[in-house]
């Protein structure tokens, strides 16, 4: 333990940071001479050390012992859960098809080791990620839970209760002596999920977010409503390209219309949508390829998230025969920097770019890109060009410091098939950094009055509040970090007054449940799906 006191000493002591600097004092101070202090074992000293009264509390302390500071930095901690193996209706020519495995998903990728260790119980997944995420140093107060499964909507729906139900479970319990009861899968009900629901309005662990994934031809009104009671805010979905005939070659079983349709029914129910595309798919090239993007941003479309997949050749799948034969050939190295250096920089700023290049192991790609470093290789180059990438996760602001005279107020409006989008946020003024941001949808008149969902009828809706920084305990003053400057105050305000002047009497926002106490604070009422304010 006396090493470990040196090296909190060292840490507090040292002005500039990173985690160079970090291994040169575990260098310095070996733990009794038997190797370098991991990451989980300096929190267990750091903590130990604080409840002896060894040394004081610091919180730039526990910043800068905590693993991969970036996984709680956007705001959240991120769960990441994956659905038992279970048939997909897709036939698509490039997807892995493991028997152990949801379609699509390789046992290898991190989150697929981890479920399958777990034998894909959710509860297990849940309860030992947040712990993993804990033992690391990451706060775990505000928590989004993304449930994977290559298309969730296909799954019997009793699967699909009992499973989002045991994560709740696994979120509610931890830190805490209550066990709730595990019901069976056969005899689950939707109020079951709804007790396990109204108990995480107050957990240690709040759900602040939950994301499904599926495909855009599984997408109806009645789907979306089911996502809502499941408490869903968000849905992952698979545009893959947006060309009919390159759609078809790969057998993915929806058109470009299917694709349209599902945007506006996910955008009129106020969900936050994150598309994945595909470039390099058989039958593609780069200007197809590169056009797709553009058009990725024309009012039938516009997500807010987007994952960029480039086509990895996987074995034992249709693609890898194509290969084989010599009837499809993967993008080299140049040809996929043309490709991103061509549209990362028109990534407009609304957008979060989450992930470029699957994070597959490069033992399991027979060709094609194996780089999973490729977003910094396409970052690089493009810097080099002297372009810009503006997208949200290029501009977060981090852990720093900042106060209200360090920012601005930014408002970016677009148009889409049934509204106009207001993205309202804060960055700052010296070098553009996001500190915080808040989706606003006016839907069109006649939209609005006709919403398949009755009370979003009349209303404008709130889509996301989200506030960056490291993520701040809850009801833990932080003074400094953009979490606790008041910025969702702010830009909820400002939403009120957009609504108003757009001559809407109702706001509604699609409240997750973890934050449905925080938005009750700020005058909403719950309806059946979602939180609501007469103006």
């Amino acid at each position: 333990m006396k090493e470990a006191l040196e090296i909190f000493k060292e840490i507090k002591k040292n002005n500039k940071w990173d985690e160079n600097s970090l291994q040169k004092i575990l260098r310095k101070y070996p733990k009794e001479g038997k190797g370098l202090y991991r990451h989980d074992e300096l929190v267990a000293a750091y903590k130990d050390l604080v409840k002896k009264e060894l040394i004081e509390e610091d919180k730039g302390i526990e910043d800068r012992i905590r693993l991969k500071p970036t996984r709680t930095q956007s705001g959240v901690a991120i769960v990441t859960v994956l659905m038992k193996p279970y048939p997909c209706p897709g036939e698509c020519i490039f997807c892995p098809n493991m028997s152990n495995m949801p379609k699509s998903y390789i046992a290898s990728e991190p989150g697929a080791q981890r479920a399958l260790t777990y034998d894909f119980n959710p509860y297990d997944q849940t309860k030992y990620r947040i712990k993993a995420l804990r033992d690391t140093g990451h706060n775990t107060d505000k928590i989004e839970l993304i449930v994977l499964g290559g298309t969730c909507s296909t799954y019997p729906e009793n699967y699909q209760i009992w499973f989002i139900k045991r994560c709740f479970d696994a979120m509610n319990s931890f830190d805490r002596e209550y066990q709730p009861k595990d019901i069976s899968e056969d005899s689950i009900t939707w109020d079951d999920l709804y007790k396990a629901q109204k108990f995480n309005e107050t957990a240690k662990c709040r759900n602040v977010g939950l994301v499904l994934e599926t495909r855009p031809d599984f997408i109806t009104e009645n789907e979306i409503i089911r996502m809502r009671k499941l408490g869903a805010t968000k849905v992952q979905i698979g545009v893959q390209a947006l060309d009919d005939e390159i759609l078809e070659l790969n057998r993915r079983g929806h058109t470009v219309n299917d694709t349209k349709e599902a945007f506006r029914l996910l955008r009129t129910a106020g969900f936050k949508i994150h598309a994945h595309i595909m470039p390099n798919l058989y039958g593609s090239n780069l200007k197809r390829d590169i056009d797709d993007y553009k058009k990725l941003w024309s009012k039938e479309f516009s997500p807010d998230e987007l994952k960029i997949y480039p086509t990895s050749i996987l074995p034992d799948t249709e693609l890898h025969e194509l290969y084989q034969k010599g009837d499809y050939k993967p993008y080299t190295e140049d040809e996929l920097l043309e490709y991103f250096t061509k549209t990362l920089p028109h990534t407009p700023r609304y957008v979060r770019l989450t992930r470029i290049i699957r994070d597959i192991p490069s033992d399991e790609i027979v060709a094609g890109n194996k780089a999973t470093n490729f977003r910094q290789i396409a970052e690089q180059r493009i810097e080099e060009l002297g372009l810009k990438i503006e997208d949200i996760r290029s501009r977060e602001i981090k852990g720093e410091e900042i106060s209200w005279e360090d920012i601005e107020k930014e408002i970016i409006t677009y148009k889409t098939t049934v509204s106009t989008e207001y993205f309202i946020s804060y960055k700052t003024k010296k070098d553009d950094k996001i500190c915080g941001f808040l989706r606003l949808s006016i839907p069109k008149k006649e939209i609005s009055k006709n919403n398949f969902i009755d009370e979003l009828r009349d209303s404008s809706i709130i889509r996301e509040v989200h506030v960056y920084g490291s993520l701040v305990s809850i009801g833990e003053d932080s003074e400094g970090k953009p979490q606790h400057l008041g910025l969702g105050k702010e830009m909820m305000k400002r939403a009120e007054e957009i609504s108003k002047n757009s001559s809407f009497k109702k706001i509604s926002v699609i409240s997750a449940i973890g934050t449905r106490k925080y938005y009750e604070k700020r005058g909403f009422e719950r309806g059946e799906l979602y939180m609501n304010k007469a103006l």
